[in-house]
């Protein structure tokens, strides 16, 4: 492709590195970077995790989604108080401001960290002055998601009546919905439905995680108990017909994350990744990278593996970023701003301008 002022070949790195982003399934824990998560550990004479950023490589070895699962509640444990949590908050919002993600929705875990004895203000402090460092310092504007940590054996019910209680308490203007997080087999997602029907009555908006490494029914489950505005992940929802002419008709967004797939075991290649059929079939997808350094990508890898991986057009990847606007909860003003950003990407790239929903 050739740049339409310069006449120039863009690459690939070119095309991508071009395009406005837009961040909607990203999770705060999951994106402490190798040499933050040891920094902390010795900062809080932690042992229970690799010394150094070899063996730390290693350790992000998963073997199935749930290891990864284990190995991620080990290492949130480094997160202790107020600084810890700005400091993650600010670098995590900075690493995607790299990236030129201009608005972020990101996903954090309270009741993880508060059940183990942090204090809930230190919890919410921290993230929201790290965002509001990084908004100043780079012009990002970022919200939260407060994600119920939904896992076998524990009192599921307890765990997401809490999670809205901290975020009603201590949100503020940041936290605008109610997420799911954790995995699914053996987490039904009914017990959770009084939980979101009263997040959505308090004004926030729901998006729990679906259909990653079970089956289309929890989709279902997700939409018609949970309230669904987006479904993360939705990696089987091309697996029923009638779900999909759901999804289709009602434009229900589905948070996408390729990588993510592959290392948990969701997918068994890129080329096996449902997200080019999901594009044929009509439905709404964005494109993220759900934990970045633990499965060693990046939102700008993700793109790069869209076009090279899993064989989406310029065209294609162009328009699924600039759905992720759309989806998000952006305010009006905000998403006019994107808008008017793309419309003049389109033109520097050579391609066309997605019409705004």
């Amino acid at each position: 492709m050739r740049d339409g002022d310069t006449g120039a070949v863009v690459t690939d790195e070119e095309f991508v590195d071009a395009l406005p982003k837009v961040e909607l399934h990203v999770h705060l824990e999951g994106s402490m970077r190798p040499g933050t998560l040891l920094q902390l550990a010795r900062r809080h004479d932690l042992d229970h995790l690799p010394t150094d950023l070899e063996a730390l490589r290693a350790y992000y070895e998963f073997r199935d989604f749930d290891h990864f699962i284990e190995v991620y509640l080990a290492a949130v444990q480094v997160l202790r108080d107020e600084e810890d949590f700005r400091l993650l908050a600010r670098e995590t919002a900075l690493g995607l401001a790299g990236q030129r993600v201009r608005y972020a929705e990101i996903t954090f875990t309270p009741w993880l960290h508060v059940q183990r004895g942090v204090d809930p203000a230190a919890v919410f402090a921290g993230v929201e002055a790290g965002r509001l460092d990084a908004e100043r310092e780079a012009g990002i504007q970022v919200r939260w998601i407060t994600d119920i940590p939904g896992l076998p054996g524990t009192d599921n019910v307890t765990s997401g009546e809490r999670t809205l209680e901290l975020a009603l308490a201590h949100g503020g203007e940041g936290v605008i919905a109610l997420g799911l997080g954790g995995p699914e087999v053996g987490v039904p997602r009914p017990q959770f439905g009084p939980v979101f029907t009263a997040a959505r009555d308090a004004g926030l908006h729901c998006i729990p995680h679906a259909g990653e490494t079970t089956g289309p029914r929890t989709i279902w489950d997700a939409l018609e108990f949970l309230h669904a505005e987006r479904i993360g992940h939705g990696t089987s929802a091309l697996d029923d017909p009638a779900l999909v002419e759901h999804l289709r008709r009602h434009q229900i967004p589905l948070e996408v994350s390729p990588t993510s797939n592959l290392c948990t075991g969701a997918v068994t290649s890129y080329a096996a990744h449902p997200l080019p059929e999901m594009i044929a079939q009509g439905l709404a997808v964005n494109l993220n990278s759900d934990d970045p350094p633990m499965f060693n990508t990046t939102l700008r890898a993700e793109y790069l593996h869209a076009l090279r991986s899993l064989g989406l057009s310029r065209q294609q990847v162009f328009e699924t970023a600039a759905a992720a606007v759309e989806h998000s909860f952006l305010d009006e003003a905000g998403k006019r701003r994107l808008r008017d950003e793309f419309a003049a990407a389109a033109v520097d790239l050579g391609v066309r301008a997605a019409p705004a929903a």
